[in-house]
């Protein structure tokens, strides 16, 4: 029993919460109450959460050495000798081209969309998580993908606002996590992440700084935009922008008062003003969405 847990803790499965985001074109297109689009949507989660979760052994494989160095990283399955890269690589083998077949059969769309997602992430292991700024990007791409690839499964459209909107959080939540790493990992951060030797302090706060005035303004003028109105009326989205506002500065608060932001996904589960916030947005989401 024991190396089965350790095989499906190597798939990471506490940050298959940023596979959510999936589920954003089926809130938006209204259909997240129809038996047909949510099994179609559910399937996508499932299947874009094993994918990326044996993405994340190829890169523990890779990166055995440094982890065992992490504080954290070390603990995981891998870098702590619980269970062989060699066993890893192969549950990786046989998982990864299987859930890009059955994401072909489920629509080939989907299918085209994960496996961008997965060249993507092999390019960023071996290659662009070694470049500065690039290293970011690629990272938020991987989010946005996400949103794409959960419209693409029941054939709607989504807003171009939606996607920017989506970029501009992850790069916000990816530099926070830099800015985590670089300041708070015993004052060794950049033998943990070669990268972080290009990034300092100042340089990603004026980062933060903007895309996070450029996430609110791009997230107001969406619920303002001439087809957000028309489709949920004009005072529809507007209600959500205080949930909006409250949840960014609540993380900026966490970043700077309270040393948080390595671990976005654990801390959108640990902190309960940001639950209550992120629920507070669903709660008005959902009442302008569908009533």
């Amino acid at each position: 029993m024991r190396p089965i847990l350790d095989v499906v803790n190597c798939l990471r499965p506490r940050q298959w919460t940023k596979n959510v985001l999936i589920f954003a074109a089926l809130v938006f297109s209204r259909h997240a109450f129809e038996q047909w689009y949510l099994l179609r949507t559910a399937a996508a989660f499932l299947l874009f959460s094993l994918a990326a979760g044996s993405l994340y052994i190829f890169n523990d494989i890779k990166d055995i050495e440094r982890d065992r160095a992490h504080p954290v990283k070390r603990l995981r399955p891998i870098p702590a000798g619980r269970i062989a890269p060699t066993t890893a690589a192969v549950a990786a083998a046989v998982l990864l081209p299987g859930t890009l077949a059955l994401s072909w059969l489920l629509d080939f769309r989907f299918g085209i969309v994960m496996s961008v997602y997965a060249l993507i992430q092999v390019l960023y292991t071996v290659r662009f998580k070694h470049i500065v700024i690039l290293d970011v990007f690629v990272v938020a791409a991987g989010f946005v993908l996400r949103v794409v690839a959960g419209a693409v499964v029941i054939d709607v459209a989504i807003s171009n606002w939606i996607l920017i909107c989506t970029m501009l959080l992850a790069l916000f939540l990816v530099l926070a996590k830099r800015r985590h790493e670089l300041t708070h990992l015993d004052d060794n951060g950049e033998n943990h992440r070669l990268i972080l030797r290009e990034y300092s302090p100042y340089l990603l706060d004026q980062m933060i700084g903007v895309v996070t005035a450029a996430t609110l303004v791009t997230y107001m003028i969406y619920t303002l935009d001439d087809d957000t109105v028309a489709k949920f009326g004009p005072h529809g989205l507007v209600i959500t922008t205080p949930f909006v506002l409250y949840g960014i500065f609540r993380y900026l608060y966490l970043i700077h008062r309270k040393h948080e932001g390595g671990h976005p996904e654990e801390l959108l589960l640990a902190d309960l003003p940001l639950q209550l916030a992120i629920l507070g947005y669903g709660i008005a989401a959902l009442a302008a969405i569908y009533l």
